[in-house]
């Protein structure tokens, strides 16, 4: 049976809601803890759910509420979770996410606890995850690793090959120091969730809030939990919802998408169009002459590509709130303004014109000039490299003038 759980007995750190004090909160017509929990056809399992969880708020003693939200259902489930006492909401937009903002945005309470409806997890003893943020928390996420996987409660792919290969890219990308991100069971405060400013709509609104609570300084902490066999069909898609994980990720997290690679391109694009300028002559592989330069030149357009598109994401993502200012953004805040990429475009693709003419007037006097196919290479490369910094320039001054 839960222990008793007194809410307000320490002072948490997150921020302007330690100046609140209970007594305020409650006069105002806030709760302890909402426990919100997003439905789609869980006739099955919803009641029980709402039944443990409201049995969990008497036993512990708190003011609190419990909202499913309805996703869309087509069987009974928001009949059986208003019968259990559920406050019950509906959110026209499917999704994981959706249902889960919606429910937030209902609630009224000082801690939020969110969870499946589909009988994965005991909502009849939540008091670590209280007792965290009483402690200083702003998230707690529980951890089934730790606490226990029944057999059966979890695929072997997603358990050794899905959950830990999201939670690897979390930890690299983010540097949150967790080993079961994508657990669903989470009680946060009214205050950090709304510093996340959370807006993905499916299932990858559960990496969004690891990485921009990491990314905002937000204090993350984890607790053992177990997990059960779900009640009813599975809602989870393996590798849609991976995907959207993963492609998630990739796009928050500019320097991995583009500074990297783009870095690594304009090296080797470079080094190889150095080695082909050096040499007059192509490396011959069977019946085929090839010639580096124009791999070189290649390879680092699409570098350098690469690192411009990475100042336009880094701006983006900034301006979001999703990464700190760092020296990509510098370099984007200083080169991606209209009037330095009009001047800078100009004179580079100035100077790639320039080689060609000398190139054409060359050819025409019928003077010796050595590498000229490399040298072709280099101007066309300058040319190209310089209309899609200009391009990419315009389209950076235009979401800077739209912020």
């Amino acid at each position: 049976m839960a222990k008793a759980v007194s809410i307000g007995t320490k002072v948490p750190v997150t921020g302007p809601e330690s100046s609140v004090s209970p007594e305020t909160e409650r006069e105002a017509g806030l709760v302890d803890v909402s426990i919100v929990m997003p439905c789609l056809n869980e006739e099955e399992s919803v009641a029980t759910c709402v039944t443990k969880a409201r049995r969990w708020l008497e036993r512990a003693g708190l003011s609190g509420e419990v909202i499913v939200v309805d996703n869309g259902s087509e069987d009974a489930s928001v009949r059986r979770a208003t019968q259990a006492g559920a406050k019950v909401v509906h959110e026209a937009r499917r999704g994981y996410g959706s249902a889960l903002l919606r429910g937030i945005v209902e609630s009224r309470s000082r801690y939020v606890v969110m969870g499946d409806c589909d009988d994965t997890y005991d909502y009849t003893d939540l008091d670590p995850f209280i007792e965290a943020l009483e402690g200083g928390a702003d998230i707690v996420v529980g951890n089934r690793y730790a606490g226990g996987i029944v057999p059966g409660a979890m695929t072997w792919s997603h358990r050794h090959i899905g959950t830990p290969v999201i939670t690897f890219l979390l930890r690299l990308f983010s540097g949150a120091r967790l080993g079961d991100s994508q657990c669903g069971l989470r009680a946060f405060t009214r205050v950090a969730f709304e510093r996340l400013e959370l807006h993905t709509p499916g299932m990858e609104f559960a990496s969004e809030m690891i990485l921009k609570a990491a990314r905002k300084g937000l204090r993350v902490v984890e607790v053992p939990i177990a997990y059960y066999p779900r009640v009813g069909e599975a809602k989870l898609r393996t590798f849609r919802d991976g995907w959207r994980h993963l492609r998630f990720l990739l796009l928050m997290t500019p320097h991995f998408l583009y500074t990297v690679p783009g870095i690594l391109l304009a090296l080797t694009g470079s080094l190889i169009l150095t080695l082909g300028l050096a040499s007059s002559e192509g490396i011959v592989i069977g019946p085929v002459e090839w010639q580096p330069v124009f791999a070189g030149s290649i390879l680092m357009i699409l570098g350098i590509n690469a690192l411009i598109f990475s100042g336009i994401a880094n701006l983006y993502t900034t301006s979001l709130g999703l990464t700190q200012p760092d020296l990509i953004h510098a370099l984007a805040c200083r080169l991606l303004r209209f009037e330095v990429v009009i001047v800078g475009a100009a004179a580079l693709i100035a100077i790639g014109i320039g080689l060609d003419i000398f190139l054409l007037v060359e050819d025409v006097s019928a003077a010796a000039v050595p590498n000229r196919l490399g040298l072709a290479a280099v101007a066309q490369a300058i040319i190209l490299s310089a209309g899609n910094f200009g391009l990419a320039g315009f389209l950076a001054s235009l979401l800077n003038g739209a912020r």
